[in-house]
């Protein structure tokens, strides 16, 4: 899974101010930190072995429409404080996922649908952004995410492709960097970012992602 709020590489990102970086930083209460970890590959890797006898498959939605990504994206992403598409307004999200260099894949087994999520940006060819990626909870280790990934990679090298990068951060699930590596990423980058707390502007439910605790200003 991944939610970066900055699309933006540590390249392109503005100097900050300073930070400790040996000892600690005072966070203002209502802010929260994460640590991104940004990887990328250059070539395709072999792919990951997938369980046998799932019924997966992956369906790209050409013409998706607000209402319906904010429900699946806050489906998967919830858990894991996901709100930079939230903080959208409809017309600003629609805008970019009606890209035609943006692509919108939804998990679909046997009759069901909308369990996961694969979101691939085109618009820095040949650098491609695996840009949003994740399941729903009831599917979180299942083997999905492998499913998923494996035909994510299909459909990038099959291009001219040069770049393939995500950035993934310390607020997500607890196996997503792991698994990122073992699907051929390599870290290259970290950085600290901090933000308002969505959940204390009511972008998300104070409930969501409860394994990051709110300070309140």
């Amino acid at each position: 899974m991944t939610d970066p709020s900055s699309p933006q590489t540590p390249q392109t990102l503005p100097p900050g101010p300073a930070l400790d970086l040996n000892g600690y930083t005072a966070l203002p209460p209502g802010k929260v930190a994460t640590i991104v970890t940004f990887l990328e590959m250059h070539a395709r890797p072999a792919p990951l072995p997938e369980r046998g006898g799932e019924p997966l498959r992956l369906r790209r939605v050409s013409a998706p429409r607000a209402r319906w990504y904010r429900a699946l994206f806050r489906a998967i992403g919830e858990d894991w404080l996901w709100f930079s598409r939230q903080s959208l307004s409809d017309a600003a999200l629609e805008t970019i996922i009606t890209d035609p260099a943006v692509e919108i894949y939804v998990l679909e087994r046997g009759d069901e649908t909308d369990l996961g999520l694969l979101e691939l940006d085109f618009r820095q060819a040949p650098d491609v952004e695996l840009a949003f990626f994740g399941v729903v909870p009831a599917l979180v280790g299942a083997g999905a995410g492998r499913f998923m990934i494996n035909r994510a990679n299909e459909l990038v090298w099959a291009r001219a492709v040069t770049r393939f990068f995500v950035h993934t951060c310390s607020n997500d699930h607890p196996a997503a960097l792991g698994f990122y590596r073992k699907a051929g990423f390599k870290p290259v980058a970290q950085m600290v970012e901090v933000v308002d707390d969505p959940r204390l502007s009511g972008v998300l439910p104070r409930e969501a992602a409860p394994h990051i605790p709110i300070i309140q200003p």
